[in-house]
């Protein structure tokens, strides 16, 4: 949720500044603005809705500032509005800054700072924090760079939340001051120049070169240079981060959106993610771990904690972790799992998905769980992320930039990537070495498979045009195939707003059933040989009471009794998630088509969610 961007150089601020906003517009957002130093002053241009509105500002193209600060707002505190969305400035309008998060106690800071003669323009808890920062300043004997970070850091002992920061003031316009803790924050060094934003794709077309910043770290930036400190505010150095992304991955390249071209590019993601990891006649590698045989064998548990799309992934996984290892593996969402005092000690191990590793409950209910005592393991798909720094040990998807806010191509890398991770775990345990080694064949040949289902998939937009104006939508299968019904339903609400709901087939009859009448769409999926009689015998409940259906399938079953049929590569039952998937993920893009709506930007969804 919520973007930032920051720029200082030598080059005018605001057209950068915008650019990257408009690189982050996936992130989802209600409102957007841009400050700036000019020579008289300090310059804010702001306005609700969409990025490209500030084009239409009066002033906008005569700023020549070259340090500036710009932000993407998602409303928590007060409704969308100009008033409401950042930047933000102090009273005495010397003070402007951006931030991602949430201030828990800003109705307290704000009654303190209202005692003490400030007064606010907005409902935001942002706007406590440039005048707590005045508070802090004014308070200072010298006047200098020195003396505002430290009202910087006295400021941000007061807060009580989550963070990320760009400060700029009028007084220091060769230096802009930023922080974070809990919310994302990179800085992208250039050539006497420096960029600053939440996410590496806003400014990944400028520099590949990043420092990642850990939580309550300061940096003053100037032009050319950048100097760091500890919460303490005692000098650190800071290591460059080489970022391996091309930046052409955050443009369509000739596709209508980001989400159909991050579809067709999931046999290259899958590759990547892959990668080197093994080979049919060579163990599986994982340079970055050490578990041993016997801390595997003493594992009372697995638990595998995400939100979402991750945490499907997560429940593909569980099948196969139990199927190979034989170790009891739980999912849980990461909202409840922090709530409801999970059992965990040091015979848990636990991994967190997260693909933007900066999802707030995943990485709380990883914190929970190292003071438990359990091994944390992430699997992320951004580099140096908050929660890949929060965990014991971090792995890593390639599925590339995903712009779209429904994910499609980091689902698949993450089910991919887990795979290989249980068959890492089992060649320690030594299990079932024949059965592992067909199953790595059949993830070496995925990424063929999927272009395969690819081009299998195209039907899928007739039937789309038959349902689009569908108000509710059931997804069925047992086994595995429950995990992708759950995914599929998921993808539809998520960019069609259509009412969807998913059912385990053996559940049919004991509930859901009420709701099939004459004309209602009905999406299965059948993939396991041990279920498919059973899934089969399911839905021709649903057949014999007007139900229209889709049934997506490796299996040999009868194509006269069902309405669509999409024939899929047949695999291991277990990674067939990442190829059954493929046509729901097309399913739900065409009909969102259809429909006239904004497949990669959906309502009031965020691809990044840094809030609770």
């Amino acid at each position: 949720m919520c973007g930032i961007v920051g720029y200082i150089g030598n080059q005018k601020a605001s057209p950068i500044l915008i650019n990257g906003l408009i690189r982050l517009e996936y992130r989802g957002y209600d409102s957007a603005g841009i400050s700036t130093i000019e020579k008289n002053g300090l310059s804010i241009m702001k306005d609700q809705g969409r990025v490209k509105n500030l084009y239409n500002l009066k002033g906008i193209n005569e700023l020549e500032g070259t340090i500036g600060v710009a932000h993407t707002r998602w409303a928590t505190h007060g409704k969308p509005s100009k008033e409401n969305s950042h930047p933000h400035m102090d009273n005495s309008n010397s003070i402007s800054i951006v931030h991602n998060g949430i201030i828990e106690n800003y109705n307290e800071l704000r009654n303190f700072l209202s005692n003490n003669g400030y007064t606010f323009h907005s409902q935001t808890d942002t706007e406590v924090i440039p005048n707590l920062i005045h508070y802090y300043y004014n308070k200072q004997n010298k006047k200098d760079i020195s003396s505002l970070l430290k009202s910087v850091q006295s400021a941000c002992s007061e807060l009580k939340g989550s963070f990320a920061i760009e400060i700029i003031c009028k007084d220091f316009p060769d230096n802009m001051i930023v922080v974070r803790k809990d919310s994302p924050l990179v800085i992208g060094k250039g050539d006497d120049e420096n960029y600053i934003s939440s996410d590496i794709p806003a400014i990944l077309s400028f520099t590949r070169s990043f420092y990642l910043l850990n939580d309550l770290e300061y940096v003053i930036l100037s032009r050319d240079n950048a100097q760091f400190y500890d919460k303490n505010l005692n000098p650190i150095k800071k290591e460059i981060s080489n970022i391996e992304w091309n930046s052409s991955s955050a443009e369509k390249d000739g596709f209508d959106d980001f989400m159909l071209k991050e579809i067709y590019e999931q046999p290259t993601a899958i590759r990547e993610t892959i990668g080197a990891r093994f080979t049919e006649n060579s163990n599986s590698e994982f340079d970055e771990l050490d578990f041993t045989k016997e801390y595997l064998e003493n594992l009372n548990k697995i638990y595998i904690v995400a939100c979402g799309t991750a945490m499907h992934a997560g429940l593909v996984a569980k099948n196969i972790i139990e199927k190979i290892c034989k170790i009891q593996t739980e999912v849980d969402i990461a909202s409840e799992f922090r709530y409801r005092d999970p059992i965990i000690d040091e015979k848990t191990l636990c991994i967190f998905i997260s693909q933007s590793g900066e999802t707030a409950d995943t990485i709380a209910a990883l914190k929970l769980s190292k003071e438990k005592g359990a091994k944390t393991l992430a699997i992320s798909n951004v580099i140096g992320s908050s929660i890949t720094r929060e965990a014991d040990y971090s792995i890593y998807t390639h599925a590339g930039p995903e712009i779209a806010v429904a994910s499609t191509k980091a689902y698949t890398s993450q089910v991919v990537l887990l795979a290989i991770l249980a068959i890492y775990f089992a060649e320690i345990l030594k299990k079932n070495s024949s059965y592992i080694s067909q199953l790595k064949k059949d993830i070496l040949e995925l990424p063929k498979k999927i272009e395969e289902t690819l081009k299998i998939s195209e039907n899928i937009k007739d039937f789309a045009k038959q349902v689009y104006q569908e108000k509710d939508i059931f997804f069925l299968g047992r086994g595995v195939d429950e995990t992708v019904a759950k995914e599929g339903s998921l993808k539809l609400k998520e960019i069609s707003y259509i009412h969807s709901e998913s059912y385990a087939a053996g559940e049919l009859k004991h509930g859901p059933i009420a709701l099939i009448e004459k004309g209602v769409t009905v999406v299965g999926i059948m993939t396991d040989s041990l279920l498919v009689e059973k899934t089969i015998s399911n839905i021709q409940e649903v057949v014999t009471r007007g139900a229209k259906t889709l049934i997506i399938t490796n299996q040999n079953i009868d194509d006269n009794s069902f309405d669509n049929i999409v024939h899929i590569p047949i695999t291991n039952v277990f990674i067939s998630p990442i190829l059954s998937i493929i046509p729901l993920q097309l399913f739900s893009y065409y009909i969102s088509k259809e429909k006239g709506l904004d497949v990669d930007k959906p309502r009031n969804l965020a691809k990044s969610v840094t809030v609770e």
